[in-house]
């Protein structure tokens, strides 16, 4: 194989699973991003203000926290070819139902696409870390990442411009079509099976088994807690970024511009990859914590628009730095026999992520104006760099 090929730029020749893996996740990422800087706006307009806004996306993340831990049971009951199936036909009904342009329309079709998505989210996990071996996964989730980077970075300025120029059904049935093509060729191609040396399923996971299991577990504990604090900030952005251009008067396809951009960043996730291995992941982690907290804290007190949108987007070259690591911690965490069990529990970080900051937030929009926002989320994240002491040396 050449040198210049992708799978050697990524160092990942050796893992042919990598790739597929990279873009079958990737493309469900492009699907959620066309509608990321619309749903936001929408929102906003169809609510009336910050607060209600933050209130609606409260709501959306308790009803996936609620659906993400009965997934395993749900996977085990039906298998995961038609959990798959059924994670598509939700995509699609949420894009129906958000292209109506009602506020019940909007809150229904964001459920549902919540529910779709997790169906996607865990059959995936579950097969990656199958067909990966463990001591890989490190080399993997630059991979992963890339992918979901490129996704990020086409989709919110897409999705404004279609809304624009064909009208707002346009970026959704994008997304049905992308979320429908995904499961058609994993199905087709078998992807998703279990392999044929792996253990046979068990009983049906347990709720109320697995997560004082997982809880035990120091480095899974860690690794959610770390995993938090990235997923709370990107949810502050996703949110607040698209508000922050309207209410100052950028306009919507700034905002569509600005969540591109700053997801722009997350083409260096390979380069940081590398550097992690020479200075390590825990040095890796501090940096990027404590620099995108500090960044994201100034935004606060910036004043001017364009200064604020300049500093918003130094926070995602930041938080880069953190995403480099991705799931890391996690995977190489968990045994190979809880898998599907301890993934439905470690994923709620990002459900509690869409649950607790918009939570947090509402309340305390109740009291100040929107610069709040900026101020509490970098401080959280500032906070997390403490707990990059106890990932282990050699990691």
């Amino acid at each position: 194989m050449s040198r210049y090929s992708p799978a050697s730029l990524f160092g990942v020749v050796d893992l042919p699973f990598a790739f597929p893996f990279a873009v079958l996740k990737g493309v469900p990422v492009l699907g959620w991003a066309l509608m990321s800087a619309i749903i936001p706006i929408q929102a906003l307009k169809l609510l009336g203000d910050a607060q209600s806004v933050s209130v609606f996306f409260f709501g959306v993340g308790v009803v996936g926290l609620l659906g993400l831990l009965v997934m395993p049971r749900l996977m085990h009951a039906v298998g995961r070819r038609a959990m798959l199936a059924m994670g598509a036909v939700c995509i699609v009904i949420s894009s129906v139902l958000l292209s109506l342009d009602e506020a019940i329309s909007l809150i229904g079709g964001a459920m549902i696409g919540m529910l779709g998505a997790l169906c996607y989210e865990v059959v995936f996990e579950v097969a990656v870390m199958e067909r990966i071996p463990r001591r890989d996964l490190v080399r993997f989730e630059p991979v992963r990442i890339f992918f979901i980077g490129v996704g990020l970075i086409m989709g919110p300025w897409l999705g404004v411009r279609l809304s624009l120029d064909l009208g707002l059904w346009s970026p959704f049935a994008l997304r049905a079509l992308l979320a429908t093509g995904v499961c058609v060729y994993a199905l087709r191609v078998r992807l998703i099976d279990s392999p044929r040396d792996a253990a046979p399923p068990g009983r049906p996971p347990n709720p109320l088994r697995f997560i004082p299991r997982f809880v035990r577990q120091p480095r899974l504990r860690l690794a959610w807690v770390l995993a938090f604090g990235r997923a709370s900030w990107w949810t502050m952005f996703f949110i607040y970024a698209p508000i922050y251009c309207v209410q100052s008067g950028l306009g919507e396809q700034w905002a569509g511009i600005i969540l591109s951009a700053g997801s722009t960043t997350l083409l260096l996730v390979p380069f940081w990859g590398r550097l992690s291995r020479r200075i390590g992941v825990r040095t890796l982690l501090a940096i990027g914590y404590v620099t995108t907290g500090l960044v994201t804290m100034a935004i606060a007190v910036s004043g001017n628009p364009w200064l604020g949108v300049g500093l918003l987007l130094a926070a995602c070259l930041c938080v880069s730095l953190i995403d480099a690591v991705g799931d890391a911690l996690f995977l190489r965490a968990v045994h190979p026999h809880e898998r599907a069990e301890m993934a439905s529990v470690f994923f709620t970080f990002f459900l509690t992520a869409q649950l607790a900051t918009p939570g947090v937030l509402a309340a305390l929009l109740n009291f100040f104006a929107l610069p709040v926002v900026f101020l509490v989320s970098g401080a959280s994240t500032a906070t997390s760099a403490w707990l990059t002491r106890y990932i282990p040396r050699r990691f």
